[in-house]
């Protein structure tokens, strides 16, 4: 196994989202791999946590990453939510990002869970990934 790509994902990730015109018109650029201090913006986007296993085969290393894109928002109902979502999943989905290291064989979408955090008063959507990588 190797875990050699994984921050290099993450950069394409990142500058994938950022890069995105539709997504930058409905968070105004707020998009995150790790928050900033003090008060977030009302609605933005934020790459979590990821899992990496063992994708190796008689050929090279490689690894499967799981990860996390999250939609957070502070405006009432999932609509706005929903409609960020789905245009990362768009931006997402299928993309052919160019890795500083290891290739991107594939990137897909796994699946989704919408939620309201009581405490908060927030609605938030994790949205799931898995990108095959060869190192």
């Amino acid at each position: 196994m190797s875990y050699g790509a994984g921050a290099a994902l993450q950069a394409a990730i990142y500058q994938r989202l950022v890069a995105d015109s539709a997504l930058d018109a409905l968070v105004s650029g707020a998009i995150y791999d790790s928050i900033p201090p003090g008060t977030p913006p009302g609605t933005y986007v934020s790459i979590g946590p990821e899992e990496a296993r063992d994708a190796s085969d008689q050929v090279g290393r490689g690894a499967t990453h799981d990860f996390t894109v999250s939609v957070v928002t502070d405006q009432a109902g999932f609509q706005n939510a929903k409609t960020v979502a789905a245009t990362v999943s768009d931006a997402l989905t299928g993309a052919t990002l160019i890795l500083a290291r290891g290739r991107l064989v594939g990137l897909w979408f796994v699946s989704a869970r919408a939620r309201r955090v009581e405490k908060a008063d927030v609605r938030r959507i994790d949205l799931r990934f898995r990108a095959r990588i060869e190192d």
